[in-house]
């Protein structure tokens, strides 16, 4: 499965939860065989999945991403293992480190020693997935559940678990502790240069299989690039300013996020997007760039033939 789709929400609908759904079944219908969404203050992710996946047998679902903070792993796993059943074993648990100053405006937090909190975080969870039982007791967190009971599901494997990361300590921690990664607009060269032999490393030290790795790209299929080009560059002008995302650009030598949006015809696309494949990346989802001038079917149907 090298391209999959992130389900972008749509805040006009009379039902957010039924319009995602109805989105989910027809891109299935074109052949997408795995979406992914994202968390929101005014939906939940996992619970979303959850409904998607039931409501559409066979689709494969998961968030990209649901930020560690403030929920507590155990919470998570939770959820994530209720989502596992309900999705009858399609179900990813995509996480992140979360944004410090949305945080702080919408919990009133400060993301401090946030490499450790991802740490803790998913030592929580690897015990809870692979042991079924958690005795954690660490500098930021504490999860005691002996034992944590299993949701029934006979035959399915763990939910899988991949973490959004694109710094060096980030992504060793995920290599030690995670499936994968989920970066989002890291380029060819960043992949292949960084990511991908970061990662590696660090799960082969810890004794793990490689883990996957799902670039996660803008894209729109157009005949006129430009004129696409020109209208998303406000949208991905946000990235511009987060310092994670300045290093990706410095990386590839681009000036601004807009340079590693994927727009073009079918054709251009899909060759921009084996580029990804061939520097490193296990697959791509593919992240739709909505404006007047594109349309989430020609994306649908270029990820099924990938």
């Amino acid at each position: 499965m090298p391209a999959s789709v992130v389900l972008p929400p749509d805040r006009s609908s009379a039902n957010i939860v039924d319009e995602t759904i109805d989105k989910a079944r027809r891109a299935h219908d074109a052949g997408v065989r795995q979406v992914w969404v994202a968390q929101q203050l005014d939906f939940d992710a996992i619970t979303l999945a959850a409904l998607i996946g039931a409501a559409v047998p066979g689709l494969g679902v998961g968030t990209s991403v649901v930020p560690i903070n403030p929920r507590h792993p155990m919470l998570i796993a939770a959820a994530a293992q209720t989502a596992q059943v309900a999705t009858h074993g399609n179900f990813i648990l995509g996480l992140g480190l979360g944004g410090n100053a949305i945080e702080q405006r919408a919990f009133g937090i400060s993301a401090a020693n946030t490499v450790q909190r991802l740490r803790e975080h998913l030592t929580v969870l690897r015990a809870i997935v692979d042991e079924r039982t958690v005795d954690f007791h660490g500098a930021q967190l504490t999860a005691v559940d002996t034992p944590v009971m299993p949701v029934a599901l006979r035959g399915a494997a763990p939910f899988p678990i991949y973490v959004a990361a694109m710094g060096p300590r980030a992504l060793r921690v995920t290599g030690e502790l995670a499936d994968g990664t989920l970066p989002y607009l890291a380029g060819p060269r960043t992949i292949e240069e960084f990511i991908a032999p970061t990662i590696t490393a660090a799960a082969a030290e810890a004794g793990r299989p490689r883990p996957r790795i799902i670039a996660i790209v803008p894209v729109a299929v157009t005949d006129d690039a430009d004129a696409v080009r020109a209208a998303v560059a406000d949208s991905l002008a946000f990235y511009d300013q987060i310092p994670s995302y300045q290093k990706v650009l410095a990386r590839e030598g681009a000036s601004k996020a807009a340079d590693l949006a994927v727009i073009g015809t079918a054709q251009t696309v899909t060759r921009q997007l084996k580029s990804y494949l061939d520097a490193g990346a296990t697959e791509v989802a593919l992240r739709p760039l909505q404006t007047e001038l594109t349309d989430l079917k020609p994306v649908w149907d270029l990820a099924a033939a990938f």
